[in-house]
């Protein structure tokens, strides 16, 4: 059975019914109040067929836009009760939702990879994004349920049809999906923020307008809460700010980018602990607002990165590409942006072979390339999508295609990476995943450079000052300093409670006892905080007085130099202005004991739970036995003096051997054993860094 819904009355089309989303709160309050969601979900049969009950898995192909949207969709299908296992899972899942990506022929393919699969495991399958919307009659397409980019609020319903074996196609245009809604990020320290849907441009090889459509922004005022309240989220480390031509962003609602910025880069926390990071954009609608996304590029709390695609150095390949700018015009953005944010770093986008590309055109793009030495340089081949105009273009040859390739790739290879420039530098660094080798922990810097960091426990999410000592092609590798803000904690946490924590996670571990070490170095990391005390704006009063002695470390060196060098020399000058960049200082000596104290109490206190209840059962368990065995034998011998000798020689034998005995017993339980005492103590200077 069919449901296609494309065409029906507004009043179908619009939000989820009042009905519907009374169920919903049913669902995850009222109707579960006192258990936890995954408690009553491991209750159930596996094939339950109750709405709201089943496992569902979710793949997504494409750009942070898509992400953004199976986020969305998660976060929906998971406040209604449904469970979202891992890929590892979706054998067990009772439903697999596939939000697609039209960009590339790749990413389509493999979609219908996925699609064949679950077809064969007979899986009800729901397929989302780009791909159902802007080519709905895909082979690979035919008789599964379909849900456009604009009706992704409508996720529950088309769950719902599809587990009850309904087929049903929800692809009509709609108003933007609310900013609003629940959503379940797929890395929970990138929160991402779409500014709007569609473009204004036609390039004639972009699949993508077909499905998104024309620009549709949302109002600035809903963008900006959605990014507030993200800042105030303790894990949230980086919001990005998608969208398909981010430059575009508020021309049909009479707002603009530079507006959108600076109303959100307002609402990020003043000490930088969350990081703003700005979509990718075209070059025609940036060039009147370069000055004002320069400024806040610049800002301490706005990545100095910026993803320009040019695509092409040849006027040529641009006008047939119908992309609205010429080379000159990129080459303004690129040197006005470059000159004014200092440490910018500029990726790029370069398509190789377009039809009609000639040889004079190519070796513009490689000059192009050559002058500006992108440190990200995207190079995709040229794939004809089906719809587009560019696919009716004359190709030039495959094997053509590829050697460009392999040229272009060369070239970029061989730049000397500007990685190597931060050797020896102190960097700040957001943390904010797993490297794929999954042995490393990444983060990035303020020019959004990747540093791979030892994977200590309780380090992902914080932000750290680094010390860069190896540097590669695509990464730097830093060694930890300073630990500025944890989200464990709401604050820094000292290096040495960190450090000696994961010392003792990594010796529990190989007793087994991995979660009592977690729980150890939680407690270890809590006793190591100290309240945020910073001398500059509130300086722990109101008066912005100052509340401690000298400063002992310099700021990371991302940070203004002169504010770094009045905190090496002398006492922090507090004016209660809130501009005391990279002042830091130090606890008094009762803080530092008091806090080395916590620590090495915790350390004590798991060292105790793990050796000293093995010291019982082994070397105390031998030592009661050797004591049994050793009045044995004592006994044994008194008997044999009293046939030899008397009763007399016996009893005196006995008495003085049980004088020893008990002798020995008071002392092991008055004398600690070695290495039960406390640790060496000293004072623990620590540094606050705290900017504007």
């Amino acid at each position: 059975m069919t449901i296609d819904i494309e065409d029906l009355s507004k009043q179908d089309a619009g939000p989820i019914s009042s009905s519907r989303q009374f169920s919903v709160t049913l669902q995850s309050s009222a109707g579960r109040k006192g258990r936890s969601q995954q408690e009553q979900l491991d209750e159930l049969d596996p094939d339950s067929k109750v709405p709201g009950t089943q496992s569902i898995w979710v793949k997504t192909f494409g750009c942070a836009h898509n992400v953004s949207d199976s986020e969305y969709m998660m976060g929906q299908l998971q406040a209604y009760g449904y469970k979202l296992v891992p890929e590892s899972a979706k054998d067990e899942a009772q439903l697999w939702l596939i939000n697609s990506c039209t960009v590339k022929s790749p990413s389509q393919s493999a979609m219908a990879t996925i699609i064949a699969a679950g077809k064969a495991a007979g899986k009800p399958l729901l397929v989302a994004g780009c791909v159902p919307q802007g080519d709905r009659k895909a082979a690979e397409l035919k008789g599964l349920s379909l849900l456009g980019v604009g009706a992704i609020d409508r996720v529950v319903e088309a769950v719902e049809s599809t587990l009850a074996g309904q087929q049903l196609v929800l692809l009509g245009r709609r108003k933007l999906p609310d900013l609003d809604l629940p959503k379940v990020r797929k890395n929970a320290h990138v929160e991402i923020v779409p500014l709007s849907t569609g473009c204004l441009g036609a390039c004639t090889y972009c699949k993508t307008k077909h499905a998104r459509g024309q620009l549709g922004s949302y109002r600035p005022e809903a963008i900006v809460r959605r990014v507030a309240a993200a800042a105030a989220d303790p894990m949230v480390r980086e919001v990005w700010l998608s969208s398909e031509d981010t430059g575009a962003y508020g021309r049909d609602i009479g707002s603009s980018i530079a507006e959108l910025l600076q109303r959100c880069a307002a609402v990020l926390p003043p000490d930088g602990r969350t990081m703003l990071r700005l979509g990718m954009t075209n070059p025609p609608f940036i060039l009147e607002h370069l000055d004002a996304v320069a400024e806040v590029l610049r800002h301490p709390c706005v990545f100095s990165y910026l993803h320009v695609p040019v695509q092409s150095g040849s006027d040529a390949v641009l006008l047939r590409m119908n992309r609205e700018y010429t080379v000159a015009e990129f080459r303004r953005v690129a040197d006005t942006l470059l000159e004014g944010v200092p440490g910018l770093e500029l990726a790029t986008d370069i398509i190789a072979g377009f039809p009609g590309e000639n040889g004079e055109d190519w070796q513009g793009t490689m000059d192009l390339v050559g002058q500006y030495r992108f440190s990200h340089c995207h190079i995709s081949q040229f794939y004809p999508r089906p719809g587009t105009p560019a696919a009716r273009m004359k190709r030039v040859p495959t094997q053509l295609v590829k050697e460009r390739t392999r040229q272009l790739t060369k070239l970029v290879d061989g730049f000397s990476s500007s990685c190597e420039g931060l050797l020896g530098s102190r960097q700040r660094v957001w943390v904010t995943d797993v490297a794929s080798d999954g042995h490393k922990l990444t983060g990035h810097t303020k020019n959004y450079t990747q540093v791979l960091l030892d994977a200590l426990p309780g380090l992902l999410g914080c932000v750290v000052e680094v010390r860069v000592v190896a540097a590669s092609r695509w990464s730097v590798t830093g060694q930890l300093l300073q630990v500025l803000f944890s989200p464990a904690v709401g604050g820094p946490v000292q290096l040495s409670s960190l450090t000696e924590a994961a010392a003792e996670a990594a010796s529990d571990s190989e007793g087994g006892s991995s979660s009592r070490a977690a729980a150890d170095l939680a407690a270890a990391a809590a006793a190591a905080a100290q309240p945020g005390e910073c001398c500059g704006g509130s300086c722990g009063s109101t008066s912005g007085q100052h509340v401690s002695t000298v400063c002992t470390s310099s700021s990371s060196s991302s940070m203004p130099s002169a504010a770094a060098a009045g905190a090496a020399d002398g006492p922090c000058s507090c004016n209660g202005t809130g501009s005391s960049e990279g002042c830091c200082q130090t606890s008094s000596d009762m803080q530092q004991q008091r806090h080395k104290q916590q620590v090495q109490q915790q350390l004590h206190t798991q060292r105790s739970s793990t050796a000293g209840a093995a010291g019982k059962g082994s070397s105390g368990g031998s030592s009661r036995k050797s004591r049994k065995m050793g009045l044995l034998s004592q006994l044994v011998i008194a008997g044999v003096l009293l046939l030899m000798v008397g009763a007399s020689a016996a009893g005196l034998w006995t008495v003085l051997l049980l004088v020893v005995q008990l002798r020995s017993s008071w002392q092991e339980a008055v004398i600690p054993s070695a290495g039960s005492g406390p640790l060496p103590s000293g004072p623990l200077p620590e540094c606050r860094l705290r900017w504007s």
